[in-house]
């Protein structure tokens, strides 16, 4: 098992085992559970005492999922290196994707930050603070290898019935193009609506289309008929305003870069890491 270079000494192919799932009907009580001050290192205002609260939306391979009990994935164990930083744990606590384009678990002190492998968009930034992009990201068509379908130009011109997550860019982006995509509540149901054949392609994350295809039956029934380079990228984001979080997790982020710490989780959670390009790419695979 490899240890991290640098000052990161945690070994990341245990797993991340400081992330635990919580219902969002846990995240009510707003005392700080007589585990004392909410100010971490550097000044950070925390939601909690102790520990550094995150909201995401489950399932989302490879950034978060819930593996062997715990939730693990790329965005996890970058925000570890935040709450490492700060000296506390990281809680990751399930609540619905819509809630992270208002900001709204940040506005009422549920969350400090959302990581949920989400697009930095100007209309998103109206309600919310971004960090520096962590992820370069594409869409991917993905269909049955029996389809005949070779691209999204293709899909439309035969009048597929295409699917995509609820609230995301990827849908959007299908809409901007001429579809009316079914709308699916997590990637999860966006692949179920595939293999049931109630949708004959879909538009999602490349990322999530990696994970998907490292499994043998899905590889042997999908396949790839289009990438699509949309210039998306990922940020992680906190309330207006909280400048010290912000602070704190671009730092987090920048160290990880320069010491190798990003390169190896890159490569546990997404793949190859191309080191000659400006930014990782979710190309590859």
């Amino acid at each position: 098992m490899k240890t991290l270079p640098g000052r990161r000494t945690r070994a990341l192919a245990a797993g991340t085992a400081t992330a635990a799932l919580m219902l969002v009907s846990a995240c009510t009580s707003s005392d700080d559970g007589g585990s004392g001050s909410k100010t971490a290192a550097g000044g950070v205002e925390l939601a909690k005492a102790g520990q550094l609260t995150t909201c995401t939306h489950l399932p989302y391979p490879p950034f978060q999922s819930e593996i062997d009990g715990k939730v693990q994935g790329f965005d996890v164990s970058l925000i570890d290196l935040v709450a490492e930083d700060l000296g506390v744990k990281q809680v990751v606590l399930d609540t619905p994707f819509e809630n992270f384009k208002t900001g709204a678990f940040l506005n009422s002190g549920e969350c400090d930050v959302a990581a949920a492998g989400m697009t930095i968009t100007e209309e998103r930034k109206k309600n919310v603070d971004f960090s520096d992009p962590y992820f370069d990201a594409t869409q991917a068509l993905l269909v049955d290898k029996d389809s005949g379908i070779t691209s999204l130009a293709d899909a439309k011109a035969k009048g597929v019935k295409l699917g995509a997550q609820a609230q995301t860019t990827g849908e959007d982006y299908a809409k901007k193009q001429g579809f009316d995509p079914v709308s699916f509540e997590s990637s999860d149901a966006v692949l179920n609506g595939l293999r049931s054949g109630q949708v004959k392609a879909v538009v999602i994350d490349y990322p999530v289309v990696q994970g998907w295809l490292k499994d043998k039956a899905n590889a042997d029934a999908f396949e790839v008929a289009d990438n699509i380079n949309t210039g998306e990228q990922y940020g992680f984001t906190v309330k207006k305003g909280n400048t010290e979080l912000l602070a704190a997790i671009d730092k987090a982020l920048a160290e990880a870069k320069a010491d190798g710490t990003y390169k190896e989780i890159y490569e546990k959670w997404i793949g190859p890491y191309d080191a000659s390009a400006a930014s990782p790419s979710a190309s590859a695979s």
